[in-house]
């Protein structure tokens, strides 16, 4: 970690597949944070537990998760990549900082209500306190800035809470984070129904692609993408989701500005778009995909350095944590 610069963190939860539309709204910025910040990056096993999970299934996944990220270009020489279930001091900490939480913050918070309406018949407490854990993410390493969405602000507020009040008893332990609204990247919606976002749990298997998929079947996929009834390609957001939702995908996979793309391809004919698309996201995915491939025949080199990660993180971690068993007097052994 590089003196004198802000740290940021963010975690993603390990989904099994990195969708076109991550990579692009996400995985982008990420990519541009590590010569600007300190960047710690966390694959958030933990959190995906408040859903039941095949375990033979889920291991697997983290670790192809593990290395799609890497596979992207996020190299461990300039961040920490790492699990949150190989650094302890999550879960110690998450439990010191239910200490200083209330029942009814956590019962308050949206996402628990939206999830317990969902999951009727698994409504654990991990869902209720997911936010907690959340909060010991973020704080355990001091940082400075949390990217985030709209979606998320709650959570973050929680977590600013949190701190303040233990702060406000012990003195300054933590760091209170801020939110960082990095540039969006451009939203991408699903290939099938194009007033939806890109998602890896789309019920059409159609509306999304992958990060390493193939390239026939990306082909094949593009072919299919709904449009409409029309025959030429024009930008219209409202009236032609699916041909504007192609020509997004397109500006963020060649490499031109959006503007550039429009004016290029007004007037194309639906399969002679199609084709260019197809063709922008094969050439774009191929290195990541072959990446991936070798990285995937070397599990050796994806454990070491997943240890790696682990180690630097839990070394920033456990300083936290230490002091945090100090400030409430918790015996410590020399």
């Amino acid at each position: 970690m590089e003196q004198g610069k802000k740290r940021i963190y963010s975690a993603i939860q390990p989904t099994g597949i990195i969708t076109i539309g991550n990579y692009i709204g996400a995985i982008n910025n990420w990519l541009k944070f590590l010569d600007d910040f300190d960047s710690i990056f966390a694959i958030a096993d933990l959190h995906s537990l408040t859903v039941r999970q095949n375990p033979t299934e889920y291991r697997q996944r983290g670790l192809s998760f593990f290395a799609q990220l890497l596979a992207t270009g996020l190299d461990p020489e300039k961040c920490v990549l790492y699990f949150q279930s190989h650094v302890p001091a999550h879960t110690e900490l998450t439990w010191l900082l239910n200490c200083f939480t209330y029942v009814g913050e956590m019962q308050r918070m949206t996402q628990f209500k939206d999830k317990s309406a969902k999951n009727e018949d698994n409504i654990n407490m991990g869902l209720l306190d997911y936010p907690v854990l959340m909060a010991a993410d973020i704080l355990l390493y001091q940082v400075h800035y949390v990217p985030i969405g709209i979606d998320q602000k709650q959570h973050l507020e929680i977590t600013r809470d949190i701190a303040m009040r233990f702060n406000n008893i012990y003195g300054d332990v933590f760091t209170i984070p801020e939110g960082f609204y990095p540039k969006v990247g451009a939203k991408i919606f699903s290939l099938q129904d194009p007033t939806s976002k890109m998602s890896k749990s789309d019920p059409d298997p159609n509306g999304a692609i992958s990060i390493i998929e193939d390239p026939d079947s990306i082909a094949r996929k593009i072919k299919r993408a709904v449009t409409d009834s029309e025959r030429e390609v024009r930008y219209d957001v409202e009236n032609k989701p699916g041909v504007s939702n192609l020509l997004v995908i397109l500006s963020a996979m060649s490499g031109q500005s959006l503007e550039s793309v429009i004016d290029k391809y007004t007037g194309y004919s639906y399969k002679d778009i199609k084709e260019v698309v197809a063709e922008a996201v094969i050439e774009h995915l191929a290195p990541i995909r072959a990446e991936y491939t070798r990285l995937m025949k070397d599990k050796a080199y994806l454990m070491e350095t997943a240890k790696e990660g682990a180690l630097k993180a839990a070394y920033i971690a456990n300083k936290t944590l230490r002091k945090v068993k100090r400030k409430v007097g918790l015996v410590e052994l020399k």
